[in-house]
């Protein structure tokens, strides 16, 4: 019987929503999901975040104390998800830790992720392996989407062409064509326009199942000035962020007369147009679509992608075995693991870096 080889991922991502903890044991042929823990975040944390994305007064000072909460409920979440097991701190070889985004500029050759690794290996005695994107920029890449390279690993069939489709914050997609290297790039804001336009009408996080989108009318001028958004027709590789899609650019492009849900509509219509257009653009002869993320739950969005995407099957990943929940904290778990074995783990035809490259830097227990 082989010995666990155990890892912890942690994802926190665009959306704000908080952080998905997942141990993971590689000791099999394929990673074995073990446990799982969800720690959301408070409305302050949410807003000192936000308000990280752009220049304000004494934003070092803030940044690096909200890095150092961050660590404490990374901590958290950690201890938490252990108890849950029957393992302890000491059996886990490290934490992959993506960390909280606010800056993302691969086009000034910098990507900025906070949640000070060496405080969480200090607070749970577990190395973390983090900054997983800095080296790919350095080589000349967008230092995203990371997660395809996984996608590779576990997701792809030998015989069918498929698409994974992560509906986080941002929209990103990966290419798994049989007899074909995988590709994948960012589509545009997935969750992340829906999640702040409701959360400012509504007063809640998210509309669930996109029932409060259902109520509305897709506003086709609108649309159009959205869909007019250089990002979209730019050539992979690309990556996208808050920097960009932000509530700033949403409402240079409202007239400030249209109903607050037929905006919401013309959202989930903006993230399913850009998805559907990206597919057909990059993906030819796709059969299967595999959603994952936040968005993978709105029924509306999955509804909607269905029919623009009606040649092919759009199911979720949970059908493959793999939690749509946590693919993305499985994958930097996956990619702590790559570090530590001394793996390059980017893609370089995802990214545009011009060579491979060992991800992460280690901060040691």
């Amino acid at each position: 019987m082989n010995q666990p080889e155990l890892y912890i991922g942690l994802m926190s991502g665009t959306s704000l929503d908080g952080i998905d903890a997942a141990l993971v044991d590689f000791s099999h042929a394929s990673p074995k999901f073990l446990s799982k823990f969800f720690l959301p975040y408070d409305d302050a944390l949410k807003l000192a975040i936000l308000a990280l994305h752009k220049p304000t007064h004494n934003e070092l000072h803030q940044t690096q104390l909200t890095g150092n909460q961050l660590a404490r409920l990374y901590a958290q979440a950690i201890h938490s998800l252990l108890k849950q097991t029957e393992y302890s701190p000491e059996q886990i070889r490290a934490t992959g830790c993506h960390g909280q985004t606010i800056r993302h500029c691969p086009e000034h050759g910098y990507t900025l992720q906070i949640g000070n690794a060496a405080l969480l290996a200090e607070l749970t005695g577990i190395a973390v392996v983090s900054d997983f994107r800095s080296r790919d920029i350095a080589a000349g890449g967008q230092g995203a989407p990371l997660v395809p390279a996984f996608h590779d690993k576990i997701l792809r069939h030998p015989e069918i062409h498929r698409v994974i489709v992560n509906i986080g914050g941002i929209s990103n997609l990966t290419r798994l064509a049989p007899g074909h290297s995988t590709t994948g790039f960012d589509c545009g804001p997935g969750n992340l326009l829906m999640d702040t336009w409701c959360m400012h009408h509504l007063n809640q996080p998210f509309d669930a199942d996109g029932a409060w989108a259902a109520t509305g009318q897709v506003l086709p001028a609108l649309l159009k000035r959205m869909l007019e958004e250089p990002f979209f027709a730019l050539p992979p590789p690309k990556s996208s962020g808050r920097d960009l899609f932000n509530t700033d650019w949403l409402n240079i492009r409202l007239k400030g007369d249209e109903s607050a849900a037929d905006v919401q509509a013309t959202l989930l219509e903006l993230t399913c147009t850009t998805i559907a257009d990206a597919i057909k653009m990059h993906c030819d002869g796709v059969q299967e679509i595999y959603l994952c993320g936040g968005g993978a739950h709105n029924r509306t969005l999955r509804h909607r992608l269905a029919s623009l995407l009606a040649d092919c099957t759009v199911q979720t990943t949970d059908i493959l075995g793999v939690d749509s929940d946590y693919l993305e904290a499985i994958a930097f778990a996956w990619l702590a693991q790559q570090n530590l074995l001394g793996i390059p783990a980017n893609l370089p035809q995802v990214t545009g870096a011009r060579h491979p490259c060992i991800l992460g830097a280690i901060y040691q227990a």
